[in-house]
């Protein structure tokens, strides 16, 4: 009878079977993990070794928050086209958000100012999960009083629910002058069903202007003539909170324009549906937001 070659030799049993290879015993399993968690831990202080050389390198004296949106939502987006197995996207987005928005701290201290008008434990829930309990809460009873705390500060952070109370009224005013901070991120960055922070946020902040993500600009925008056919023309244009104006227009708008769209766009729209548009300003900008089927399909980046 011929030999077989070694690459297709096949080891048998006594009975002339295939022999099958040993499970691995639950302690193997156990060192496996164990290693596992070492080399984790590992790489965690290596990551706050390279964190404590660029406070060096930057001495520390980068005007702004240390926060980071653009390079945060291509962190997370990263984080979302790499993930698979068992282990659900949730907790994988909540790890790093945990690790991310540590480090920042660490760079340079900052407190999260949180409007908890449209509600206490929802608005809680967002701000733990996205930059988790060692940064500082601090609650405010509305939007204009979490605008002047994050002005007063040097790197604060602040959260306003994005359909909050209209009992605020135009509270995005207060982020139109040059000196003013901005809507700098939406959160969550990945939008998906049953997230377990899944309010929608604006981050408002004095930012970098580096830092900066421009993919969808906000707009602070007054006008009169504010009707069901102008908010039904300018639908299809951009995502619109309108609020009504206490001065002399009948309504204040904050207007987020996707990529690829213009603020002048709307407003043309906007006054061909009947409206006179008095001002227009720039109050920040944020990450085309990313959003996941509940099916686990690749994400898919939506344009508002």
């Amino acid at each position: 009878m011929p030999l077989r070659c070694g690459r297709e030799k096949t080891a048998t049993t006594h009975m002339g079977k295939p022999s099958q290879s040993k499970p691995p015993s639950l302690a193997e399993l156990r060192r496996e993990i164990d290693r596992i968690d070492e080399a984790m831990h590992r790489l965690l202080m290596e990551r706050g070794d390279i964190i404590d050389r660029l406070i060096a390198a930057k001495q520390t004296q980068e005007k702004g928050s240390a926060f980071r949106p653009a390079r945060e939502a291509d962190m997370m987006r990263r984080l979302v086209d790499r993930h698979k197995g068992i282990l659900p996207l949730d907790t994988a987005e909540s790890i790093w958000r945990v690790i991310i928005s540590t480090f920042t701290y660490v760079q340079a201290p900052f407190s999260v100012h949180a409007d908890l008008s449209a509600g206490d434990a929802a608005v809680r829930d967002s701000a733990r999960f996205h930059f988790g309990f060692t940064v500082p809460f601090v609650p405010h009873p509305d939007a204009p009083s979490v605008v002047v705390a994050v002005s007063g500060s040097r790197g604060d952070l602040g959260l306003v629910p994005v359909f909050g109370m209209a009992g605020a009224g135009a509270w995005w005013s207060a982020l139109e002058s040059d000196a003013a901070p901005k809507i700098v991120a939406r959160l969550p960055f990945v939008e998906r069903a049953d997230h377990p922070a899944g309010v929608p946020v604006f981050v408002v902040s004095r930012a970098a202007a580096d830092a900066m993500v421009r993919e969808v600009e906000v707009w602070s925008v007054r006008l009169a003539g504010w009707t069901t056919a102008a908010a039904q023309a300018v639908a299809p244009l951009a995502e619109v909170i309108a609020v009504p104006d206490r001065g002399l227009d009948s309504a204040a708008l904050l207007i987020s324009v996707p990529q690829g769209g213009s603020i002048e766009r709307v407003t043309d729209t906007l006054v061909q549906a009947g409206a006179s548009v008095r001002t227009a300003d720039l109050v920040g900008s944020h990450a085309t937001r990313y959003r996941v089927s509940a099916e686990g399909a690749l994400p898919v980046p939506t344009g508002r």
